[in-house]
C-alpha cells in the first residue's frame, strides 16, 4: 500500500486551511479532473460569487466523503472539530430542536467545507441574526417522469417570469444542476416561514392555472402525472435548495448555474455548465446574481392571491413528512389511501 500522501496548507485570504489526499476522487467518471483539488480549486474560483448565495445564512453541507458514489452525509450541525474561522448561528427545527449551522462568511469557510468532502451547499432562505424570518422566496421547477430541463425551462421562460413581472417581482433564474429550475425572488424580511410557504402556494397554483396542464401543485406524486411540479415546500422552515455555484451529485460534475432569462430561450442545456467547463463560463460572464439582493420586495401581492385562493376554497396543502401537523393542514394522507380509508387517522 502506497503511503498516504502529506496534508497541504493552503492560504485563503491570509487564513490558513488544511487540506488533506487532494488528489482523492470524488466523481470516478472523471479520472483525475474529478479529484479533491479540482473540487477545492473551483470553490476557491467561485467564491465571491458563491458568498453572496451563502454569507450569513444557516448553511447544511452534502458531503461524499467517499466520491459521489458513496454513502452521503446531509450535514446540518457544525461538527466540534470545525476551526475558528468558522462562523455558526442558532436554529430551530420544526420539531423543536436546535442546534448551531455553519454560518459562511468568509471564503476560508468555503474551501474548509470542500476539504470535508462537500460537494454542495445548502442555505437556508434567511440570513442571520434573524433566522425566522425568510429574505427570499424560491420556486422549484421539478421535472416529473415523463418530463425534462425542456418542460421546466418553457415554464420558467413562458409562464413564470410573465407572471412575477406582473406581480412586480424580480427573478433570478439558475440550473438546478440537475434537470430542474430554480428561480429566487428577494423579500424583506418581515414574514414567517408559514406565510411565505403560503405565498408560494398562491404562486404554483396560478403558475398551474396558466400553464395549460403542464404544471402540478399537488404534494402526492400520484396525482401529478407528466408535469412539472412546483415544489412549495421548499419555503418551509429547514427545507433547503443548492445553492448558485455549487456542484452535484452527478457523473459529470454539473454546477448550479446562474442564467439569464434570455438563455431560457435558447438550447441552453445543464451539462453544458460542468467542473470542467465552468471556468470558462464564469470568466465570460461573472457573478449573473451579484445584484441579486439590491432591490426587496413585498410579499403582499402573492399574499393577495393566497387570500382569494382561501375565498374560493383553496387552502393549505401537505407539509413533508418528517413535519410535525401544522394548522390548518389537510390531512396527510395519499388519496389512493384516503380511498380506501375515508377517515383515516392524522399521522
Amino acid at each position: 500500500m502506497s503511503p498516504k500522501p502529506p496534508a497541504e496548507e493552503i492560504d485563503v485570504d491570509g487564513i490558513p486551511v488544511r487540506l488533506t489526499s487532494p488528489d482523492k476522487t470524488y466523481y470516478p467518471e472523471l479520472g483525475e479532473q474529478g479529484s479533491k483539488r479540482a473540487v477545492v480549486e473551483h470553490y476557491r474560483l467561485v467564491a465571491p460569487a458563491l458568498l453572496n448565495a451563502l454569507r450569513e445564512r444557516p448553511t447544511y453541507l452534502q458531503r461524499f466523503p467517499d466520491g459521489i458514489e458513496g454513502e452521503e452525509v446531509y450535514q446540518k450541525r457544525v461538527p466540534k472539530f470545525a476551526p475558528d474561522y468558522v462562523d455558526t448561528v442558532h436554529v430551530t427545527f420544526p420539531s423543536g430542536r436546535s442546534a448551531d449551522a455553519i454560518r459562511p462568511t468568509n471564503t476560508a469557510t468555503v474551501v474548509w467545507g470542500a476539504q470535508q468532502a462537500a460537494i454542495t451547499f445548502h442555505p437556508w432562505h434567511c440570513t442571520a441574526p434573524d433566522v425566522d424570518h425568510p429574505d427570499e422566496f424560491r420556486v422549484d421547477l421539478d421535472p416529473q417522469p415523463g418530463t425534462g430541463f425542456e418542460q421546466a425551462k418553457r415554464v420558467a421562460r413562458d409562464v413564470l417570469h410573465p407572471l412575477l413581472t406582473e406581480l412586480g417581482y424580480e427573478g433570478f433564474v439558475k440550473t438546478s444542476g440537475g434537470r430542474g429550475v430554480h428561480v429566487f425572488v428577494t423579500i424583506e424580511p418581515r414574514w414567517t416561514f408559514t406565510e411565505v410557504r403560503r405565498a408560494v402556494i398562491a404562486l404554483a397554483r396560478e403558475v398551474e392555472r396558466r400553464a395549460e396542464g403542464l404544471v402540478s401543485s399537488a404534494w402526492w406524486k400520484e396525482e401529478r402525472g407528466e408535469t412539472v411540479f412546483v415544489d412549495y415546500n421548499q419555503n418551509a422552515r429547514d427545507r433547503t435548495m443548492a445553492s448558485a455555484y455549487s456542484l452535484r451529485r452527478t457523473p459529470r460534475a454539473t454546477v448550479s448555474t446562474p442564467l439569464t432569462w434570455a438563455e431560457l430561450g435558447s438550447d441552453v442545456d445543464p451539462d453544458d455548465f460542468t467542473l470542467a467547463t465552468f471556468p470558462e463560463r464564469f470568466a465570460a460572464v461573472g457573478d449573473l446574481w451579484a445584484e441579486r439582493r439590491s432591490t426587496l420586495h413585498s410579499l403582499e401581492p402573492l399574499l393577495a392571491l393566497a387570500d382569494r385562493d382561501d375565498g374560493n376554497g383553496l387552502g393549505d396543502l401537505p407539509y413533508p413528512p418528517t413535519y410535525p401537523k401544522m394548522p390548518g393542514e389537510p390531512k396527510r394522507v395519499q388519496p389512493s389511501r384516503a380511498r380506501k380509508d375515508p377517515t383515516p387517522p392524522d399521522p
